[in-house]
């Protein structure tokens, strides 16, 4: 499978090295995907426009089918095996009132569906972004006559690490998150929207190598100068120092043709990219894009995929290390034969590091 794949794609380390003094570290990033976009609630320009653009984008995010998702990015779980996962997108859509439909906890979910596979991770720290809502859902079961709607929905984004438990050199402590000074606020027909984006870190040590494990998602590239602030923030805070593994959706092109947040992070004495373009090519994670009306965009049933861009990244500071070489991109192909097709709207990332 493709966790034999990787292990044959690593360069075999130099005879010198001692894997004893130099433990590997298999780390993951992975954007969840809320499930649908949410420019039509963000464009809406009336109470009522808006009120039908939550209504598509909740049939939306049915019809992307978190659960079955949730199963295709397990696969990769169990085929890479990771020691840690920085998770962003991880949503929760609470449904309330009478005909409402069932709502999603995508981190209770994907954590069922590790759980099925007999692989044990622990949730080590999360950060709590977002939370819209509720707003109402006026999906058919929720319309009584007058018309009167009797349904909400609220959505919380998250952002979460997970720790592979079954890796007895590995310990951690000292969860911490925060928010972003910076943040960007859209005016909408109910009052001002923000993500909050935040971060979330552990403190870890692999055979007594100690080291962080930061993940973020910064802000997209609609908000250049908000996601600017906030890679230079996350350079100065849980970025700074020591033996760093930062990863998330940066939300910056790796090949500057949109922010220069990517630039800021990698800058010299900041932080080392675990993807070589030279040595592993392109490794394009963004984003499958579908657009087919009812539906909101992102119905994740474009048959061919449309990753163009490199936002999903794994960077390193210090006594972690990796040749730029010992990475690849997962969860790119095709889970199933009728949509949702894609795992996500973002591939993620998997590198192998040396402390």
């Amino acid at each position: 499978g493709a966790g034999a794949a990787l292990v044959a794609a690593l360069p075999v380390l130099p005879a010198q090295a001692n894997p004893k003094d130099e433990p590997a570290l298999v780390v993951m990033t992975q954007n969840l995907y809320l499930g649908s976009s949410l420019t039509p609630a963000l464009t809406a320009a009336t109470p009522e426009e808006f009120v039908g653009a939550v209504a598509q984008i909740y049939a939306t995010v049915q019809y992307t089918d978190f659960p079955a998702r949730a199963e295709a990015i397990a696969d990769e779980i169990e085929a890479n095996e990771p020691d840690l996962i920085g998770l962003q997108e991880v949503s929760r859509w609470t449904t309330a009132g009478p005909g409402a439909p069932p709502g999603y906890d995508f981190l209770a979910i994907l954590q069922a569906a590790l759980d099925d596979r007999g692989l044990v991770y622990s949730v080590a720290a999360v950060v709590d972004n977002a939370s819209i809502g509720p707003a109402p859902l006026a999906l058919p079961s929720c319309v009584q006559p007058g018309p009167t709607i009797t349904c909400t929905v609220q959505l919380d984004d998250r952002d979460v690490i997970l720790v592979n438990d079954d890796n007895p050199g590995l310990t951690w402590s000292n969860p911490r998150s925060g928010r972003f000074e910076a943040q960007a606020v859209l005016p909408s027909p109910v009052g001002p929207l923000s993500f909050d984006r935040g971060w979330v870190s552990i403190d870890a040590r692999l055979d007594r190598q100690p080291f962080r494990f930061v993940n973020t998602h910064l802000e997209t590239e609609d908000f250049p100068t908000v996601q600017q602030a906030q890679a230079t923030e996350f350079v100065a805070g849980p970025g700074r120092g020591g033996s760093i593994i930062a990863v998330g959706d940066f939300n910056s092109a790796a090949d500057g043709s949109t922010t220069t947040s990517y630039a800021q992070l990698t800058a010299p004495g900041k932080f080392r990219d675990a993807w070589d373009e030279d040595q592993l090519g392109d490794g394009f994670t963004c984003c499958q894009a579908s657009n087919t009306p009812p539906l909101a965009p992102g119905a994740l049933n474009n048959p061919v995929s449309t990753l163009q861009t490199r936002i999903d990244v794994i960077l390193s500071r210090g006594a972690a290390r990796t040749s730029g070489g010992q990475a690849l991109v997962v969860g790119d192909t095709r889970f199933q034969g009728t949509p949702p097709f894609w795992p996500s709207d973002h591939a993620g990332v998997v590198a192998e590091f040396r402390l």
